[in-house]
């Protein structure tokens, strides 16, 4: 996720130099077309080229408000996430007492469940930007580690271990029927945050308006540039390459939100948001060795 305010111009040019010198190249050549092959008795209304721009505006303008639904979606998604694992924590380290489990015991499975419920925020990482999960080991027994990885759905394994735990709690009276309701409904939510990221992540924008507004806009350039050459001669081809760019570039600022999971600057920060879900937990249950919260990339982004 970016957070400077402005954009340094080299990461401008690497994001808009390919298509630039195409369309510098397309622009001369229309220019050379318009000049010398296409007869002066041809001529292009100016008003195609107004109505074209209009039209591919509000097309683009639909284009970007979808894709930043699904951007603003995954934020609240994830957002919701922060919130609920630090209620999970809390919940389990003050609303549980020792029932028929001794003092040891019951501290080993808070501090177990805790900790799984990290390596369900890592592995769900992991598992939106299509990587084989890093961190579970670190927080699971090595029993844990088989059992969650003989499932294809690594996240959902370590909360049905949760799960597990919650119902051993109960069993064994160290935890009340009110309270247990309540941490089984944040096991719940922690699943609907889980699918709800899936489907985002696994539901393609529709190619076709991704393609379309790239033919337009490369049809608005082509006619725009026919019509100045007769006016403003060569010049048509900067004012052409101007008017692609503006077109072109609100289109892939926005189709850059189109995949709110993927590990590019314009994505959501699910590193980030793991690591102080991480950092948030272990200070909840006492522990002295916390990772540091992760420094921004270049002091302009996120991952």
């Amino acid at each position: 996720m970016l957070i400077a305010n402005n954009l340094r111009f080299h990461r401008i040019l690497k994001f808009t130099w390919k298509v630039d010198l195409l369309m510098i190249v397309a622009c001369t050549a229309v220019y050379f077309l318009r000049e010398f092959i296409i007869p002066e008795s041809i001529q292009i209304p100016p008003t195609m080229a107004t109505l074209l721009g209009t039209t591919l505006a509000f097309f683009i303008g639909f284009n970007n408000n979808q894709a930043y639904a699904r951007w603003w979606e995954a934020r609240k998604i994830w957002g919701a996430l922060v919130n609920d694992s630090r209620s999970w924590a809390r919940g389990i380290l003050h609303f549980t007492t020792e029932g028929t489990l001794s003092s040891g015991e019951l501290s080993e499975i808070k501090r177990q469940m805790i900790l799984r419920h990290i390596s369900f925020v890592y592995a769900l990482n992991d598992t939106l930007r299509r990587k084989a999960p890093s961190v579970i080991p670190e927080y699971l027994q090595d029993q844990e580690v088989q059992r969650v990885k003989q499932e294809s759905n690594v996240p959902n394994a370590i909360l049905s271990l949760n799960a597990i735990d919650l119902q051993k709690l109960s069993d064994h009276n160290s935890i009340d029927q009110f309270r247990f309701v309540q941490l089984n409904q944040l096991l719940t939510a922690f699943t609907d945050h889980m699918g709800k990221s899936e489907r985002i992540r696994n539901t393609v924008f529709p190619t076709t308006y991704i393609y379309f507004t790239k033919l337009f806009i490369w049809v608005l350039l082509v006619f725009t540039t026919m019509i100045l050459t007769s006016v403003v001669g060569p010049w048509s081809i900067l004012i052409g390459w101007v008017i692609g760019f503006v077109f072109h570039v609100t289109h892939q600022n926005g189709m850059t939100l189109m995949d709110p999971f993927d590990e590019a600057p314009s994505g959501i920060p699910l590193n980030q948001i793991s690591r102080t879900i991480e950092i948030n937990l272990l200070q909840m249950m006492g522990e002295t060795e916390v990772p540091k919260p992760l420094e921004p990339i270049d002091g302009e982004y996120f991952l």
